[in-house]
């Protein structure tokens, strides 16, 4: 990353957002940065980026919560994202800038719809569900950074509490994004962007701490797709206008 001040700050304050919807939800960060990310850095530094910042909070924010993971659940779900990590991160790698943010931007868009209208599939229940949504999840998140709507799917269609979702998808998202971040490497953002990107975290786990008592998970999660959604859309056109 070679941009100067205006630019770290832009990169910190995407960071910060993204971190501060993560800690209070338990995922989340993709979802709201990656369109501005790609944008900023470029869709496979941008991926890379929210890999590294999304996996680094998950694992911090099971520390406490490990006990409550699903085992019997995750391991089919990360078993199979393993799978389907490397097809993605080879498609990311074969489309040009534009095609891949018109891609992102369906992507994302359609996720988001599915998960806002709490859509029940029958084919995600189970075992099979797990292997179905984890394949999904690993794909998404190697080529855009979008591992937690399959996720969040499997959720909604499995009856799962707030209470009960957020260790389980701080697991998956230390796993799922690990794997990733073995597909994709590390951003290139010099010293300069990593110091800004850490404090960036640790200013949202503060704003996030300070929000809590006052947001509900019910808010929180509409707040998270509506980011979303808005960032899904801004891709699409970017992307759109590039063609």
């Amino acid at each position: 990353m070679t941009g100067g001040t205006a630019q770290l700050l832009l990169l910190g304050g995407i960071v910060a957002v993204g971190a501060c919807v993560q800690w209070l939800t338990g995922m989340g960060f993709a979802l709201v940065t990656v369109p501005a990310l790609a944008l900023l850095l470029g869709p496979l530094q941008g991926v890379a980026l929210a890999n590294c910042a999304a996996g680094a909070i998950s694992a911090a924010g099971l520390v406490g919560g490990w006990r409550r993971v699903r085992l019997t659940a995750m391991v089919p779900l990360v078993i199979a994202s393993a799978c389907t990590v490397p097809a993605g991160r080879w498609v990311a790698a074969q489309l040009p800038h534009r095609v891949l943010l018109v891609g992102m931007g369906l992507l994302l868009t359609s996720a988001v719809l599915l998960v806002m209208r709490g859509l029940r599939v029958s084919a995600l229940a189970g075992s099979k569900g797990a292997v179905a949504a984890g394949a999904a999840g690993g794909f998404m998140n190697a080529s855009a950074g979008l591992g937690g709507p399959p996720l969040s799917l499997y959720a909604v269609n499995a009856d799962w509490p707030m209470h009960e979702f957020v260790p389980n998808a701080q697991f998956y998202g230390v796993v799922v994004n690990a794997f990733s971040i073995a597909a994709n490497g590390v951003p290139q953002l010099g010293s300069a962007g990593w110091v800004t990107a850490g404090v960036a975290v640790s200013v949202g786990a503060v704003f996030s701490k300070a929000l809590a008592p006052r947001v509900s998970n019910r808010r929180a999660r509409q707040f998270v797709l509506l980011l979303a959604l808005a960032g899904g859309l801004s891709s699409l056109a970017k992307g759109l206008r590039m063609l």
